[in-house]
């Protein structure tokens, strides 16, 4: 995943516009131009979170223009090279070889994981270290690809805490799995069900959906017959808050389990009061309680005009993790920024971000919220 706001771009302008930005700061007089690669989906159902993602990686790299960078004795002046993957896996692709040819040190991205994976052999192919925001899917760094990196929780970590407050705190003993079929909610939707299992719960069954699908009264109906205690959805809220809907419809309460791509601050606005009867995780800890999340929330607001939705401060961070292995490197050279990633130890929003052989974190925490009046409300927290 686990995925409110929209917008495109052009290269020939992101450059035009990353390079009058640095020239307004005063560091037009830099010896080296550096491009930092990004890629989510600004355009298609998750748009909102793409943009939310990308805005939280320009604001990282505005801020560290402003500062002001130098590296191995020069003067270095970040340019922004963001790109719409709409998160689609060809387009994926497609986004992954523009941004090598564009010569980027190093890539935040992509957002989705059904995007990330595909991408990550361009990059691995490349030389270049490409650090996710927010892709879960835990097979992103399991390909063995010494590029890929990640500053959130992993699915393996994510499904299993949703299993465990299912058995432990409401009893579940019954539960019928849907899952959109993209890497991400099936990955999600897998992980769940191995550790349900686990628990003792009765899997009744598992449905694979799509993530463009809007009516789902046939699947619906057919778990209402099953009477479950709980659903399990795997997929993200464009698709995961309507499904929350039609059930409260065909009068179904029981609880509705879902991970980060549903667990979005405005879910009412798609699943109406059914927002009530989810119960979802995040793959991070809440935003109010990083340990500069209050402080990047005030920036973030003053910089966009409104407050961040997700995914924007692991985006901050993934930039400030690049660039701290180009300050450790003293080189923006890409071979040499991806020489020392592995040794990593930064402080961030997140707080320390720090990452094991594959490329996940140390550390992973996952969140748990329920809804009140549509209203989203911490559960706990729980440190893997």
């Amino acid at each position: 995943m686990s995925t409110s706001t929209v917008l495109g771009r052009g290269m020939a302008t992101v450059c035009i516009l990353g390079v009058s930005a640095a020239a307004a700061v005063g560091v037009a007089r830099a010896d080296e131009m550096v491009k930092i690669g990004e890629a989510a989906p600004v355009t298609g159902p998750a748009s909102y979170l793409g943009k939310d993602t990308e805005n939280g990686a320009r604001l990282a790299i505005e801020e560290i223009n402003q500062t002001g960078l130098v590296i191995g004795g020069k003067k270095v002046t970040l340019v922004f090279d963001a790109q719409d993957d709409a998160g689609d896996p060809r387009q994926a692709t497609q986004v992954a070889q523009k941004l090598v040819d564009d010569k980027v040190v190093a890539v935040v991205g992509h957002m989705q994981s059904g995007s990330t994976i595909p991408a990550s052999k361009i990059y691995s192919d490349a030389g270049i270290a490409q650090v996710s925001p927010s892709a879960t899917n835990p097979a992103y760094t399991q390909q063995g690809f010494k590029t890929a990196y990640r500053v959130v929780a992993t699915d393996a970590q994510q499904g299993p805490t949703l299993a465990d407050y299912a058995a432990k705190t409401l009893k579940v003993k019954t539960v019928a799995i849907v899952d959109d079929s993209t890497a991400y909610g099936q990955g999600l939707a897998v992980e769940f069900e191995k550790q349900a299992k686990a628990n003792g719960i009765t899997v009744l069954s598992h449905d694979a959906s799509t993530d463009k699908a809007v009516d789902f009264r046939a699947i619906l109906t057919k778990i209402k017959g099953e009477k479950p205690d709980a659903i399990m959805y795997g997929g993200l809220d464009g698709t995961g808050g309507p499904f929350a809907k039609q059930a409260k419809q065909l009068g179904m309460t029981m609880k509705v389990l879902a991970g980060d791509g549903l667990c979005a601050d405005d879910l009412a606005k798609l699943a109406g009061d059914a927002a009530d009867n989810v119960i979802c995780s995040i793959a991070g800890a809440p935003l109010l309680k990083m340990s500069g999340g209050p402080a990047f929330v005030e920036r973030y607001k003053k910089r966009f005009g409104y407050a961040p939705v997700l995914n924007s401060p692991f985006a901050y961070d993934a930039v400030g993790v690049i660039i701290d292995a180009m300050k450790r490197a003293q080189s923006t050279e890409p071979a040499k920024i991806l020489a020392a990633m592995p040794a990593t130890d930064h402080q961030g929003v997140l707080g320390e971000t720090q990452f094991d052989a594959k490329g996940d974190l140390k550390h992973g925490v996952i969140s748990l919220y329920k809804y009140v009046g549509g209203k989203q409300a911490l559960l706990g927290v729980v440190e893997q």
